[in-house]
C-alpha cells in the first residue's frame, strides 16, 4: 500500500511537471549559436551557456523554431563589474525581419539590459514592435543585483496581451488594441539572445564608452525549455501549407495553457505588483514623453 501511494505521488509530479513545461533541456535541443562561435562556452553538459565579448566580437544564439504565441523565458546572470556600453539582449523577433531585412514590417519583443559603470545600477529596457512600428521604450531600474545570481525573465504572448515579467513580477503590459487601430504582434517569431557592443547609445546616451581593459565581458544563460506554439507544430497538425489565419486558430487555442481565460488579464495581485514597479522603479516611459509624443499613443491608457 505504501509503495502504491508513493508511486501515485511520483506519477502526479511527473504529470504536473509535464503540464507546466518544467524540463531541464540542453541548449542544443531548442537553440543554436548564430554568431560569435568562438565566444560561446557550454557548461553543465550543455544546460548552461556563456557568451563573452571582447574587442573582436560578441556572440548570439536563436531558437531553431519560430513561434506565434507562448510563454518565453530564460534565466540570465549578467556581466559583473564595470560593463558600461555592454548590452545583453533576450528577445523575440519575427521571421519576416530575418527574410526581409531591407523592409521595416517586423514584430519584436525586447528585453535589453543596459550595462553601467561599476557601482551604478543596470537598466532594463523593454520594447514592442508591431508591423515595423517600435519606439515604445520603457525602462526600469532592477531592484536587485542582476550580476550576482541568475534571475528569470519571461514574456507571455497570447491573443489578448503581452506581459513582460522579472521573477514572475509583471513589469510591462501591452494589450491587444487592434480595435482602436493599434498594430498587435502576430508574426511568427524566433527567440534570440546576444551580448553586443552598444556603447553608442546604451549608457548615458552613449557618453560613457566600454572600458575594454575590463573585457572579456561574460553573460550566462540557463533554462532552454520553450513553452510555445511553433509554426512547425501547426504544419504537422494541419498537414498542409501554413497560412496566417490557420496558424492563428491553432496558436490561439485554449489547449495551450497561456491562452486560458485567466491569462487574458493580470490577477489582482499581479496588478498590485505591476503598479508598484511602475511607481518605484520605472525611470522612462514613452507614454509620458511629450517631446516625442505630444499626443499620447492610443494604447497607453489601457496598458496601465
Amino acid at each position: 500500500m505504501d509503495s502504491l501511494f508513493f508511486a501515485l505521488i511520483i506519477l502526479d509530479l511527473v504529470i504536473i511537471t509535464g503540464v507546466m513545461g518544467v524540463q531541464d533541456k540542453r541548449f542544443d535541443e531548442n537553440y543554436a549559436v548564430t554568431w560569435g562561435n568562438e565566444h560561446v562556452k557550454f557548461v553543465n553538459e550543455g544546460r548552461d551557456i556563456q557568451l563573452s565579448m571582447d574587442p573582436s566580437s560578441g556572440a548570439g544564439f536563436a531558437s531553431k523554431l519560430s513561434y506565434r504565441t507562448g510563454f518565453f523565458h530564460m534565466r540570465i546572470k549578467l556581466p559583473a563589474g564595470g560593463c558600461a556600453g555592454v548590452v545583453t539582449a533576450f528577445y523575440n523577433v519575427s521571421v519576416y525581419m530575418q527574410l526581409h531585412s531591407h523592409t521595416n514590417k517586423h514584430d519584436e519583443l525586447d528585453f535589453e539590459f543596459l550595462g553601467n559603470q561599476k557601482g551604478k545600477p543596470i537598466t532594463l529596457q523593454t520594447n514592442v514592435f508591431s508591423n515595423g512600428q517600435g519606439n515604445r521604450e520603457q525602462r526600469v531600474i532592477l531592484w536587485f543585483d542582476p550580476t550576482a545570481d541568475f534571475h528569470n525573465y519571461q514574456i507571455l504572448w497570447n491573443e489578448h496581451q503581452i506581459v513582460f515579467y522579472v521573477d514572475d513580477v509583471p513589469i510591462r503590459v501591452f494589450k491587444n488594441n487592434t480595435s482602436i487601430g493599434v498594430n498587435y504582434p502576430s508574426q511568427a517569431m524566433k527567440i534570440e539572445a546576444s551580448l553586443w557592443n552598444g556603447e553608442d547609445w546604451a549608457t548615458d546616451g552613449g557618453r560613457t564608452k566600454i572600458d575594454w581593459s575590463l573585457s572579456p565581458f561574460r553573460v550566462q544563460f540557463q533554462d532552454f525549455n520553450i513553452d510555445g506554439c511553433s509554426v512547425s507544430t501547426g504544419y504537422q497538425r494541419r498537414n498542409k501549407s501554413i497560412t496566417t489565419k490557420s496558424t492563428d486558430r491553432i496558436c490561439y487555442s485554449s489547449e495551450y495553457w497561456w491562452n486560458a481565460e485567466k491569462y487574458r488579464n493580470l490577477t489582482p495581485k499581479q496588478q498590485e505588483e505591476y503598479e508598484n514597479v511602475r511607481a518605484q522603479y520605472m525611470n522612462y516611459d514613452y507614454c509620458s514623453d511629450r517631446n516625442r509624443y505630444p499626443v499620447q499613443p492610443p494604447e497607453c491608457e489601457s496598458n496601465i
